[in-house]
């Protein structure tokens, strides 16, 4: 690879990299101030409302893009505030099942727009 190549990759990296922190940060401000969850959180929320209510916890972690503990402790968070609930899949006692509550989606439902006003207003500034 050319120096010229390298610096034109390694440059294409560090804007999707600084696109992303500036995405990230906005979406984590606006969804904790307005309706108490991060951007993870929502992530997990969307995944199970848009995948029936119920979701594998392992499916749930590579839609999340977290590590399976990083997940485990999301999904705990979740179910403390009485988003989610864990239920032991009946086909394989070692498969968990994440479901949301009527509660968590209603979260998702009221937090949705906001995610989308921010993906809208941080995305368009860059388009």
């Amino acid at each position: 690879m050319s120096d010229v190549a390298e610096r034109v990759l390694v440059g294409r990296w560090r804007g999707l990299q600084a696109r992303h922190a500036v995405v990230f940060s906005a979406l984590e401000c606006r969804l904790q101030e307005q309706h108490g969850i991060g951007v993870n959180e929502f992530e997990a929320l969307e995944q199970l409302a848009t995948c029936a209510h119920k979701c594998r916890a392992a499916d749930l972690t590579q839609a999340v893009h977290l590590s399976q503990s990083a997940t485990s402790r999301l999904v705990a968070r979740l179910e403390r505030e009485g988003l989610v609930e864990r239920a032991m899949c009946e086909m394989d006692r070692r498969g968990i099942f994440v479901t949301l509550t009527d509660a968590g989606k209603q979260r998702y439902e009221q937090a949705k727009p906001t995610h989308r006003a921010v993906l809208e207003a941080t995305l368009r500034e860059e388009d």
